[in-house]
């Protein structure tokens, strides 16, 4: 009971980005309203929506900001947001997330007890629609143990946590086409501040992308993941063999053979739009930020 005393120190904004997520937006507010330690304030940043997403956010005590959608980039609404509010521990939460259990909040906010640590993320788990690799994913970036993280700087902002006050004076870059939580923790954890993973912390993300949209998705971080990391790079040689390996893998961790016939197909076609993405962002030669931004 003592540590749950000490959060209640920390007074929270959660900053969530949104274009048309009406099928989603009200089971997150939902569950933001049901959890044991309760927001602060909730601030919406809206690029465009032309569904009912604002209809739904304006039925909850949600502080609605809206933005040009040809003024979006991941960073810049993410600045917005930020500005926009008001608390210590700024909360990023993607519109397509929804709380796992009442203690999420609580258990995100609670390694901030720690005044070196300036960003925590939580565990991200799909729904039973997500595609099969997409979970293989989800584990491997957010495993059930906390020794099991593979960089110490790495980051989501579709469930983490910040300081306001770091904030004020890092922002997030504007001209990434992605990746801008990574990139932020890296600069953080350069400059020796705590990146903490925190696996009691845990959302489902629900993905219902098309395979083109998945494909872009990770070009778009390719193409980001290039300007955080300069020396990373993917020739032909090494997406045959990521993509063999990758698919080998999946089809392997399946539990029986109903469930690999079942996956069998989709796990080649995500894993081929995952790589061909990356491949295409990597090897990109356009560089033209305007341009980038209206194609994805």
């Amino acid at each position: 009971m003592k540590s749950n005393r000490n959060l209640n120190i920390f007074s929270t904004s959660i900053v969530i980005r949104a274009l048309n997520e009406a099928r989603h937006i009200g089971k997150l507010l939902y569950g933001l309203k049901q959890q044991t330690k309760l927001p602060d304030e909730i601030i919406l940043v809206d690029s465009g929506s032309t569904d009912d997403t604002l209809m739904i956010a304006s039925s909850y005590d949600v502080k609605i900001v809206k933005i040009k959608k040809n003024e979006f980039s991941f960073g810049k609404a993410l600045n917005i947001g930020c500005e926009e509010a008001s608390k210590e521990i700024l909360i990023f939460v993607s519109a397509h997330v929804y709380p796992s259990d009442k203690n999420w909040l609580q258990n995100l906010i609670k390694p901030f007890i720690d005044s070196k640590v300036v960003c925590s993320y939580g565990k991200q788990r799909g729904d039973r629609k997500t595609k099969y690799s997409e979970n293989q994913i989800f584990n491997s970036w957010f495993p059930e143990d906390i020794n099991d993280i593979k960089t110490k700087y790495f980051c989501n902002n579709a469930n983490c946590a910040i300081r306001k006050s770091v904030w004020n004076e890092y922002q997030y870059d504007e001209n990434l086409t992605g990746l801008e939580d990574l990139d932020w923790a890296k600069n953080q954890y350069s400059l020796g501040y705590k990146i903490i993973y925190s696996p009691k912390a845990k959302v489902i993300h629900v993905h219902n992308e098309n395979w083109k949209q998945i494909r872009n998705r990770y070009r778009r971080e390719a193409i980001a993941l290039r300007r955080i990391e300069p020396t990373m790079t993917l020739n032909l040689f090494n997406l045959v063999y990521l993509l063999f390996l990758s698919i080998l893998c999946d089809s392997l961790s399946t539990k029986s053979t109903k469930i690999f016939y079942l996956n069998f197909y989709s796990i080649i076609l995500f894993r081929f739009n995952q790589y061909l993405g990356t491949y295409l962002g990597l090897n990109s030669k356009s560089m033209d930020i305007s341009h980038l931004r209206s194609t994805f």
